[in-house]
Formats: C-alpha cells, sequence, structure tokens
C-alpha cells in the first residue's frame, strides 16, 4: 500500500477535528505501545491503538473509516492509565466515531442481523450499537 503525505494533510481539518473534540494532543503520543500490550480488545482488533493514533496524526482519515479497530474499542481506558504521555486514547477513538459518523455512514443496517441474533440480544446491546454504528 502506498501513501502519500503532506504537510496540509498532516496539519489538516481533520487532525485538528479530532484533537479538537477529543481534547487530546494527538503529536504526545510517541509511539511506545503500551496503549496497544495493554489493551483487552486488540485481538479483535485489525490495526492497533498505536497504529490508529498513528494513522490519526497523518492525518489519513480514509485509513481509519475502513478499519474496525474504532469500533471495537471498548472504552475501558485500559491505554489513558498505561499512557506515560497522558494520551486519553479512548477519547481519541470515540473522536474518531464521531467523525466518522458526521459522514453518514451506517454501518449496522437491522434488516441484515439474523432473527436468531435478535431473539438472544439483550435490547441494552442492541440500542447501543445502534447508536454507536449508525448514524
Amino acid at each position: 500500500m502506498r501513501v502519500e503525505l503532506s504537510v496540509k494533510q498532516v496539519q489538516g481539518d481533520f487532525v485538528k477535528k479530532v484533537e479538537e473534540i477529543s481534547g487530546q494532543n494527538l503529536l504526545s503520543c510517541y509511539q511506545c505501545g503500551k496503549c496497544s500490550a495493554g489493551c483487552p480488545m486488540a485481538f479483535a482488533m485489525d490495526i492497533l491503538p498505536n497504529q490508529i493514533i498513528r494513522l490519526a496524526q497523518l492525518g489519513l482519515e480514509e485509513e481509519i473509516a475502513k478499519s474496525n479497530t474504532i469500533w471495537i474499542c471498548a472504552s475501558c481506558y485500559t491505554c489513558a492509565v498505561r499512557c506515560p504521555r497522558g494520551v486519553d486514547l479512548a477519547r481519541v477513538m470515540e473522536a474518531l466515531r464521531l467523525l466518522t459518523l458526521r459522514k453518514n455512514i451506517n454501518y449496522v443496517q437491522p434488516i441484515e442481523i439474523p432473527p436468531e441474533t435478535l431473539e438472544g440480544m439483550p435490547q441494552v446491546a442492541l440500542v447501543s450499537s445502534f447508536r454507536k454504528l449508525t448514524s
């Protein structure tokens, strides 16, 4: 995969919006990897948490949008507790989810959920999923 970077992209609106919404300075992260090493959901992610923050630092919005990582993040704050720089990655993940949802991309279509799954699913999980994964 070839990625082209520019100063405009790295200092662009996407990076500014992520920082504004999350209240975090993305450049504080120096990629130690402690967030990924301690993440209880990392096994299910296609891109590790520290890699997501690197993509965000570089303004690579489309690569983040293609990933399932921001949707799998449990916001358990293990990453924030372990970060030696005090970056609250859970807040960054939430900001990334919000920016993705603002594009009106629906990731859950109710009609596609099998009836047997719906029968065994707690209603709270269903409502939470719709709030998190639909616009």
